[in-house]
């Protein structure tokens, strides 16, 4: 009997991560690949043809770039403008058919303030660094600016707080992968439901991110939590996190084109006398699931702004909710 019990920094036996198509283990019960969208989702439907102006506050990144070009090829009017932490930047980058200044932080209020009154109905989506999610979480509610913060870090109950004051409209989620959104729902209505599921079991977790990531998955401490309510203790010094890139081609298996950009999870379970096992996996190559997943937010945020919605601050289990996806 195959037995996962671990020292607290490796896996007791190397481990290949299923692709998709071959997913091994006793249960695979979630994979994402943004790379390789199911037939289901290239078939379905297109979405209401939806336009309105949108700001990416972060297009200097990785991330907020993968947006706004979303945000370009959904059909958005994406407004001319982005900033930079750095204060002496002179950069014009093209997304689609837009030329998008960089101005620096100096100018961000000046700057948003035109935005204001020459867009009224203009979104803001936030992608820029942790230590400004809060400053520039009260200079949009200062403007009346609705926005999804795509950002995580900064001090999330001042963020919150400065959207209720301001009774402003806002979407904040620190996981706009959809699909990942969902997953970590359904954990938590297991384990509301079902407390005590799995007690006695022993869990081991593994996640690989690119060299970058130097903090610990919040996705994975949002499931792990979960486990816990269903009967699991769990130590979280056991996580392995793999940021290696040689080890992610080995052993994690992450396609080397998308070793810069991955989300790869495992969470696996074990019977008190190793006779059962169930494995939990999402994998995740690349930013489009994000970026896609944010364009879906805005719009979201766009319609209940339009319809003047009393609610106010949503995360993106609304989305999921309402149902509007791509």
């Amino acid at each position: 009997m195959l037995s996962l019990r671990p020292p607290p920094t490796t896996f007791s036996r190397p481990l290949r991560w299923p692709r998709r198509g071959r997913l091994g283990g006793a249960a695979a019960a979630q994979y994402v690949s943004a790379a390789a969208p199911s037939a289901a989702l290239e078939s379905a439907a297109p979405p209401e043809s939806v336009s309105f102006p949108i700001l990416v506050n972060g297009c200097t990144g990785k991330m907020g770039l993968s947006v706004a070009e979303a945000a370009a090829l959904r059909g958005l009017h994406l407004v001319p403008v982005s900033f930079s932490s750095r204060e002496k930047v002179e950069k014009t980058i093209q997304v689609g058919q837009t030329d998008i200044r960089i101005y620096g932080p100096s100018a961000r209020e000046d700057i948003l303030s035109s935005v204001a009154d020459e867009f009224p109905d203009v979104i803001i989506v936030d992608y820029t660094a942790p230590d400004s999610v809060n400053s520039n979480a009260e200079l949009y509610c200062k403007l009346g600016l609705p926005f999804v913060m795509g950002t995580t870090g900064g001090n999330r109950h001042l963020l919150y707080k400065s959207v209720q004051d301001s009774k402003s409209y806002a979407l904040v989620s620190p996981q706009m992968g959809k699909q990942v959104v969902a997953f970590v729902a359904a954990m938590k209505i297991m384990a509301e439901q079902f407390p005590g599921a799995f007690s006695g079991y022993h869990l081991e977790v593994l996640e690989s991110h690119q060299a970058g990531k130097l903090d610990t998955s919040g996705t994975a401490k949002d499931v792990i939590a979960c486990f816990e309510k269903l009967g699991v203790s769990y130590d979280m010094n056991r996580m392995v996190k793999i940021r290696d890139p040689e080890q992610q081609l080995e052993m994690v298996g992450v396609p080397e084109e998308h070793i810069q950009g991955h989300a790869f999870h495992l969470y696996h379970l074990t019977s008190p006398d190793d006779s059962v096992s169930f494995e939990f996996q999402h994998n995740v190559c690349g930013r489009s699931i994000y970026a896609e997943g944010t364009i879906d937010a805005a719009i979201f945020l766009h319609r209940k702004v339009q319809s003047k919605d009393s609610k106010r601050i949503y995360n993106m289990d609304d989305v999921l909710r309402e149902g509007y996806m791509r």
